[in-house]
Parts: structure tokens; sequence; C-alpha cells
């Protein structure tokens, strides 16, 4: 969907836009007109876009943007997008400029899947390449946290061979003692998401860790971690064995969206090739 702002002198004050606008710069909080564009969303500044409003404004020429990538709010809300945009002048009947009009659709969908296609061949081209296991896991979760629009920690734990217990596989951004301290965990009902997901053979979605009951014999280790939302997907063999689990972990209370889930799967059925090889 088109988002459309119309800007009004040389401070860029918002006079309207339409709901898609609103939306894409952060929901309820910000459907305010009557501010500066640089009043309303201070992360623009820093990162060249008000510059370029006043270049328009002052020069009169129109600036065309092409999956051009922001961030958009601040701390945990801040999120990762990508826009087609173009800036143009607002012209009165002699030609002088009153303001910018602001014209853009979000391709941010677009940009993630073709980096999550590209980052998906390269771990094929490992596993096809005999990578060692502990490589290709690594790469995964890096990846992964590397195309999430918010901050994820992944993890991914290897059945042991009686499928009873869970053993550290790759997990770059969780705190090593933490890693320690999950290393052989039971599989099982209510043992965190992981161990409930690998008894289950079905994804089990944490969304605040310090509620959930499966979470009661760790809420303290992962209080310490730093984590709050665990979402975990088992990882199954071609026969339905259990080979281990793909965990995403947050910083705060989350529930997956589809999106969310599908890099879910997508990856714990990379990890099973990499496994079975």
């Amino acid at each position: 969907m088109a988002v459309f702002a119309s800007l009004a002198g040389p401070a860029h004050m918002l006079e309207a836009a339409n709901p898609a606008f609103f939306a894409a710069i952060g929901g309820p909080e910000r459907t305010r007109t009557g501010v500066p564009l640089g009043q309303l969303m201070p992360e623009l500044v820093a990162q060249g876009f008000i510059g370029l409003l006043d270049r328009v404004y002052r020069t009169g020429k129109a600036h065309v943007g092409r999956n051009a990538r922001v961030v958009l709010g601040e701390g945990e809300k801040a999120r990762e997008a990508f826009f087609d945009f173009t800036y143009e002048p607002r012209l009165d009947a002699g030609g002088n400029v009153t303001g910018v009009r602001v014209i853009g659709v979000e391709t941010t969908q677009v940009q993630h899947a073709q980096r999550l296609t590209a980052e998906h061949r390269a771990l094929l081209e490992q596993i096809a390449r005999q990578a060692p296991l502990p490589e290709v896991l690594e790469g995964m979760a890096r990846a992964i946290e590397d195309l999430a629009p918010e901050e994820v920690l992944v993890s991914v734990l290897l059945a042991d061979a009686d499928g009873g217990h869970l053993r550290h596989g790759a997990a770059p951004s969780l705190p090593d003692f933490y890693n320690r301290a999950i290393d052989g965990i039971a599989t099982g009902e209510g043992v965190g998401s992981c161990g409930t997901a690998a008894h289950r053979r079905r994804p089990v979605i944490v969304t605040d860790i310090a509620t959930d009951p499966f979470w009661d014999d760790f809420r303290d280790l992962a209080d310490k971690a730093g984590v709050a939302a665990c979402w975990s997907t088992p990882i199954l063999a071609r026969d339905g064995s259990l080979l281990g689990t793909f965990a995403m972990y947050h910083r705060t209370p989350r529930t997956p969206r589809e999106a969310d889930l599908a890099l879910a799967r997508v990856f714990a059925g990379t990890a099973a090739l990499a496994i079975e090889r």
C-alpha cells in the first residue's frame, strides 16, 4: 500500500498523511499532524532523511529513493524497513517551493524475502559441500539473527541418540553460562520451550517466560540471560524421529507473526538436512 504525506515550509510541518503512512511509521502514538516531521520522527535526522527534505525544499528538485533502508522508531520499538519513495516539491502558482510531498511504497517484505532466499541458498551450498555441522548451524543462527526485523537470538539444540536429552548445537548470541546450563536438558512436557517441543514433536510458543509454567524451572536462568520469550520448533528427520530443536528467543514478551513461524519452519527443515547428512 502506498504511503503519502504532505509537508509544509522549511521545518517540514506535517499537514496531512494517509493511514498507511501513520501505520508504517509507528502506529497510534505517532498519528499527529501540525508538527515538524523531524520532531515526530527524530530518528530520521541522523539517518539523513531530513537533510534530503531540506535539499528538495531548497533546490526544488525531486529526490527518488529505491529500496532505501530506514530504521523507524527508537529503542525496543525500532524496526528496519525498506521503501521506494519520492520527495517532490510542492509549488505555488508562482512556482515557489512551499513544501515537500512524500510518496512511497514499503518494500520491506520483498527485501527480506530476497535476503532470506540468498541466505538459504548459501546454507544449502554449505551442506552440499559437506561443511562441518557446527559451521553450518552457526552460520544458520547468525543468518537468521541478521535477517529478523526485530532482535532475535537463535539456539539450535541437538537430540542425543535416544532422543531423551538435548545438547548444545549453536547459539552465538546467547550467553555462555546459559548455553552451558541448558546443555543436556531432558525432553519432556513442561521442560521449557525446547524440551516440550521435542517431546510433543510440534512447535511450542512461549510469548512470556515470566508467566508461562513451562519455564518454572528455568525462569531465573532466563531472567539472568535477559530473554523474555522463546518460540521453539522441533527439528525432525524424514521418518519423523527427533533430531533437535530450533529456538528463537526475544528480549521482550512477543507473539509470533505468520512470517516468523514460516521462517522457523524453513530453517528447521534446513537444519534437518544438515544433521541427517
